[in-house]
């Protein structure tokens, strides 16, 4: 045995072997042409009317019909249905936490319509935001003058006269007011 080594066989690097520049032939063409095979359609008829040769007897040359070329008809857009507009506008965040925030409130208190704005703004909602949200939840302000009187009568005394005066200090209507005193009998 000789210790003869043999020289080792060295690797060619990938991008010098031929199928890889087969395949990126292949894949280029494939780019080049659209990746696909178009579908072939006849164009359809056109509004310009081709007219066509006139024979007559007495002309003794051929009469050539005038070729109008015609460029295929353009496919219409495709429209989709209008859809109807939600009545209600999609709300940003700041606008759905004051809603929230109005809601909340009424919860554990009663507020007056310009009373639940102020105490909005107080929160730092700024007075667009805070009127959108009071505009925007179902509240009954009678009902809400009703238990606003009954909270004053809880820690006070009054006057049918000056409940009315002080709920209307408060922000509510002489009729929101006027009912509001009328539900606590007084």
């Amino acid at each position: 045995m000789s210790n003869e080594l043999k020289p080792a066989k060295v690797k060619k690097p990938f991008y010098k072997k031929w199928w890889v520049w087969v395949l990126a032939v292949i894949i280029i063409g494939s780019i080049a042409t659209g990746g696909g095979e178009e579908e072939v359609t006849a164009p359809e008829s056109t509004t310009e009317p081709v007219e066509a040769p006139v024979e007559t007897e007495t002309v003794a040359e051929p009469v050539e019909a005038e070729i109008v070329e015609t460029e295929p008809a353009k496919e219409e857009p495709v429209v989709e249905p209008v859809k109807e507009e939600s009545k209600e506008p999609e709300l940003s965040l700041s606008q759905q936490n004051a809603i929230r925030q109005a809601e909340s409130y009424l919860e554990y208190t009663a507020f007056s319509k310009s009373g639940l704005i102020e105490q909005l703004e107080y929160e730092g909602y700024p007075t667009e935001e805070a009127t959108y949200a009071v505009n925007n939840i179902s509240v009954d302000w009678k009902e809400q003058a009703a238990k606003q009187a009954q909270a004053y009568l809880d820690y006070s005394s009054f006057s049918r006269t000056g409940l009315i005066e002080q709920l209307e200090y408060e922000g509510f209507s002489t009729e929101e007011a006027t009912y509001g005193v009328d539900q606590v009998g007084l």
